[in-house]
């Protein structure tokens, strides 16, 4: 089973958030079919999302992360509540799959060096926090790094990877690594802080060591006093369904209910999150008209 976890040092002054998303970026290359690149990019974001929809603090607030780059891949979405329970898709799911030299699947190539990152934050009770910055790599980990460094001055350190098979593309590990500095830390937890994040191994390697996302989290603020705020499961979750999908068709025009049927007589939509089809008949299209004009 995934897991989240919060820890903050005991000082108040670094916060560290981990997840282990193995589970849920087998889901996810699963139900899109993902090669071998759109795994481990979407994998990537999926883990990123998961962990700063954690962070938000109402409990119907949800976070959507928006990778656009001018690579082969198009968009690269992900979706998070404030459980951590996360969504996502790409818009090329068989985007080719190139390799340095050391072997690590070649993300930025396919999703573009130049292009955006987009943040949404929806806390609802209002209008949404937006939020974008230009990608700096296509590698996601740095690009979040830097969203939070410029659109919210936050020194952040992100880490992000996704260990897939190179014969079979199936994924073996995935997960993440958030460490936060906050307001009021000193210049010595700044040294200790920066000697520790240059000996982590990735995120990946720590976990196929057998290590917990707490160990994770203790390697990381070696040094401090470590206190665990909170650990919950987390899952790749959808929450569409054909209810919601009446509910939307109910806000369009009479004219436009019917054209969305073919010469079979039938519309049929896909969620982009699951690829859950849902069809609808002439006489279920004529039945919304009529709820809706009652």
């Amino acid at each position: 089973m995934d897991k989240i976890i919060r820890c903050i040092t005991s000082d108040g002054a670094v916060m560290a958030t981990a997840i282990d998303a193995s589970d849920i970026v087998f889901t996810a290359k699963k139900l899109h079919n993902l090669s071998r690149s759109s795994t481990a990019a979407l994998g990537r974001l999926l883990c990123a999302a998961s962990m700063m929809g954690n962070m938000l603090k109402q409990n119907d607030a949800f976070i959507n992360l928006r990778v656009l780059g001018d690579g082969e891949m198009g968009a690269v979405v992900a979706v998070a509540d404030s459980r951590g329970n996360v969504r996502g898709y790409v818009e090329n799911p068989q985007a080719a799959t190139e390799y340095y030299n050391s072997g690590k699947i070649n993300v930025a190539k396919a999703v573009g060096k130049n292009g955006t990152l987009s943040v949404l934050r929806d806390y609802g009770t209002g209008d949404p926090y937006i939020g974008q910055v230009e990608l700096v790599s296509g590698e996601i980990a740095e690009d979040i790094t830097n969203y939070f460094a410029t659109s919210e001055q936050i020194p952040t350190v992100c880490a992000l990877g996704v260990l897939v098979d190179r014969e079979d593309g199936e994924v073996l590990l995935a997960g993440g690594l958030i460490i936060q500095l906050l307001p009021g830390a000193f210049d010595d937890t700044i040294d200790k802080l920066e000697k520790n994040v240059s000996k982590l191994e990735p995120v990946t390697t720590m976990l196929a060591k057998g290590m917990s996302i707490l160990d994770i989290c203790k390697t990381a603020l070696e040094g401090f006093e470590v206190e665990v705020l909170d650990e919950y499961p987390v899952n790749y979750t959808c929450g569409c369904s054909r209810e919601k999908l009446e509910r939307y068709f109910m806000t369009m025009s009479d004219g436009d209910i019917r054209s969305m049927a073919d010469e079979k007589g039938e519309a049929e939509a896909v969620c982009q999150f699951c690829n859950k089809k849902y069809v609808f008949t002439k006489d279920d299209l004529e039945a919304l008209i009529a709820e809706k004009n009652s």
